[in-house]
């Protein structure tokens, strides 16, 4: 900003003897004689004399002339302060043409018409031109000094008018810098806040595990108990009705013999034989199905040790959480999964578990009117392991894409989403100390990718 002072200054009239005049004002040579000047400081001592400003003076006779002077000066980012131009010109523009095309140009140029008559009056000028501020009048004939101060005073007032705006854009640098530190902060905020929000969420969902595992597990104990009673007792009671329909025959009168037969083919004992052990078999599957549901619950929260490292492991944490959100998944896509032989990491399972979900449930709320396949892939990379899921549905544009791990950034409807899902992910992932990446195609479909290191401590 502590720049030289512009003297750069461009002459435009037809006139060549103007043009001598203008060089003996502002550019005047200096006659030293150097042994007068060192007899002077002898005799008066250092008498140094304050010289004039120097100007650099530019000369074209004619307006397209000078205009291209001022592009040529532009594109070498060495602009003219001010211009004097003559107002009539017989040859090709005039003076006001001229100074419209000059300040298309150079809109911060200084400008003083030259003229002895015009075919504009004053306010005609001002009117045109509507530049009050950057354009003064010089009736010819001149007076020297009357050059000289308006050259000086113009080329200052140019400098100074070109230091305040780079004073401002500076001022507006530092305010768009602080605007956007003060928007990263408000947007870490509302991740952080977010965040908290979901680690409640999680809180809450390992307390209701924890109170739904006490709650059902006691009376599903007793109840698969119960069916394996059921199972015993039933079988003991299809020996004796084995061994009555083996005595049917042998009953008398043969009258009563065919009572027990009718009520046997009436009760349709045969089927109730192979029915029953179904049933009982179904239930206790069943039950088996409770069980294993309250297992990942529990699983999918760790609400024992919901913000320990442990070492755990990721494809169980991946099946816990499909069984989790199955019905989400049941009629919009089929599961394949490709497991390839992984390690225990060391990471906060519930929050692994949760990235998956995210995952999971975009693929499938990708989908098309048509089922869709979601593949989950998991295999070892050197010190990393590395969980992908794939789905076939609509994709993803470019210019979403770029955008799609902003908080609250969604392309659903409004109060379908809330955009911080996949932040969230990012977040979690981010935490330990991993990558997560995103590629899709339109009309083929997404995969996102997540990389973890095994370890997260030094061994």
């Amino acid at each position: 900003m502590n720049q030289s002072p512009n003297r750069r200054l461009l002459l435009i009239d037809d006139t060549p003897s103007i043009h001598d005049d203008f060089r003996k004002i502002l550019m005047p040579v200096v006659e030293t004689n150097q042994a007068l000047d060192a007899m002077e400081s002898a005799l008066f001592g250092d008498t140094t004399k304050a010289r004039a400003p120097v100007f650099e003076l530019h000369s074209a006779y004619g307006g397209e002339e000078g205009l291209q002077l001022l592009v040529t000066a532009m594109e070498r980012k060495q602009p003219y302060a001010l211009a004097f131009v003559d107002m009539r010109m017989p040859q090709g523009w005039d003076g006001a043409k001229t100074i419209e095309e000059l300040w298309k140009v150079a809109p911060d140029l200084q400008v003083v018409i030259c003229t002895a008559y015009s075919d504009y009056s004053w306010e005609d000028l001002l009117e045109r031109l509507h530049a009050h501020d950057r354009l003064l009048i010089l009736k010819k004939p001149f007076d020297n000094i009357e050059v000289q101060q308006m050259a000086n005073t113009l080329a200052n007032k140019w400098d100074m008018a070109r230091r305040a705006s780079l004073q401002t854009t500076h001022l507006e640098q530092l305010v768009e810098q602080r605007t956007q530190a003060l928007q990263m902060e408000i947007d870490e905020r509302k991740h952080l806040e977010s965040q908290l929000v979901q680690s409640e969420k999680l809180a809450s969902l390992g307390q209701l595990a924890a109170g739904v595992a006490h709650e059902i597990n006691n009376p599903v104990g007793f109840i698969s108990s119960n069916l394996s009673t059921l199972e015993g007792y039933f079988n003991q009671l299809q020996q004796m009705l084995d061994a009555y329909q083996r005595a049917e025959a042998l009953v008398t009168p043969p009258e009563q013999s065919e009572q027990l037969k009718a009520m046997r083919l009436g009760l349709e004992l045969d089927f109730l034989k192979e029915d029953i052990p179904v049933l009982i078999k179904e239930s206790r599957e069943g039950i088996g199905r409770v069980v294993q549901i309250v297992k990942d619950l529990k699983n999918f929260s760790r609400v024992d040790n919901e913000q320990t490292w442990q070492f755990a492991n990721l494809q169980q944490g991946i099946d816990s959480t499909l069984n989790i959100v199955a019905s989400e998944l049941k009629y919009k896509a089929d599961v394949v999964k490709h497991y390839g032989a992984l390690p225990e990491i060391e990471c906060l399972a519930s929050q692994l578990n949760q990235v998956v979900m995210n995952l999971v449930i975009n693929a499938a709320q990708a989908m098309g009117p048509e089922r869709g396949t979601i593949t989950i892939s998991t295999g070892v990379d050197s010190e990393n392991v590395w969980l992908e899921v794939a789905d076939n549905g609509y994709g993803i544009a470019p210019q979403t894409l770029q955008k799609i791990f902003d908080p609250f950034f969604t392309t659903k409807p409004v109060g379908e989403g809330t955009g911080l899902g996949l932040s969230l992910s990012y977040g979690i992932v981010k935490k330990h100390r991993g990558d997560i990446s995103v590629s899709s195609e339109l009309g083929k479909g997404t995969t996102f990718r997540v990389v973890l290191p095994i370890r997260q401590t030094a061994a």
